[in-house]
């Protein structure tokens, strides 16, 4: 039995949970064809009790699930025997932060659109200094430093040597133009995006100002593909903490914010000639 589970857990125990619903199976039900006690079958689908991958594609046979495509993805979900690096921030940082960095690991695409800040991935060490300042209630600099540091970390992600994950980051003109940490920082931080733009597996695309609306309410949206459709992952940042969407409507709808936001962005070339325009005038 588990304490808290991760976020990686609770969504394979809900797809689980969703699975066996549509099999019209009650969790009494469910307990007889798999030869366990109710109970069991509430904490694997509550994340507090693991499955081997054997066990999911035994419980799959037993829900008549026909998607072998989704049963072999969600066998990518069941227990790593390896500590993710994030655990060492466990009793540092929030769990919501841990479970962004889980999710990013185990991503196989990831995309995201910022009208007012820059991504969390591209941002380098003094401007996320500065966005941790910002802070309400004030972070104390011990906090700063945590947060700052494992978010350097996360960008591990995108540099990793084998594989590493495709990742899109649309960024309004607004965002390049606020000057956090004050004119050194900023005009690092520009720099930085040109450098990073450099990598063949990231993409950095710009909406001009002249692009006029745009969908979305200026949110930023964070999307997380998985290994099938089913098991993307929508993130949210809102002011009481990090909030997480997998319904397939939430999951259609961002998938479709983030067209159209793809779609009113400069091309990559042209983005990068903005940048470069911006950084001249700092």
């Amino acid at each position: 039995m588990r304490g808290t589970p991760t976020g990686r857990q609770l969504r394979l125990g809900m797809e689980l949970r969703k699975m066996r619903e549509r099999a019209g199976l009650s969790s009494t039900q469910a307990a007889q064809l798999l030869g366990i006690k109710q109970n069991q079958v509430s904490n694997i689908e509550a994340g507090r009790h693991g499955v081997s991958p054997e066990r999911l594609r035994t419980i799959a046979c037993h829900y008549d699930c026909p998607d072998k495509e989704l049963v072999e993805a969600l066998t990518t979900l069941t227990p790593d025997r390896k500590r993710g690096w994030w655990e060492d921030y466990r009793d540092i940082l929030s769990a919501g932060l841990l479970d962004l960095a889980e999710l990013e690991h185990y991503g196989t695409a990831l995309r995201t659109a910022h009208t007012a800040g820059i991504p969390g991935l591209l941002q380098t060490m003094d401007h996320a200094r500065e966005v941790f300042h910002q802070v309400v209630p004030e972070l104390p600099p011990p906090e700063i430093e945590h947060r700052a540091s494992f978010r350097i970390k996360r960008q591990g992600v995108i540099f990793r040597r084998r594989a590493p994950v495709p990742y899109q980051a649309i960024i309004h003109e607004a965002a390049l133009r606020m000057r956090f940490g004050g004119r050194d920082v900023a005009k690092q931080q520009l720099k930085h995006l040109l450098k990073m733009g450099e990598h063949p597996n990231i993409t950095i695309l710009v909406i001009p100002f002249e692009a006029g609306g745009f969908p979305g309410a200026g949110q930023p949206v964070y999307y997380v593909h998985g290994p099938v459709p089913q098991l993307d992952t929508v993130q949210l940042d809102q002011a009481h903490g990090i909030v997480l969407l997998d319904a397939e409507a939430q999951l259609d709808k961002y998938r479709r914010i983030l067209d159209r936001l793809t779609a009113l962005s400069l091309i990559e070339l042209e983005s990068r000639a903005l940048i470069h325009s911006i950084i001249q005038t700092i």
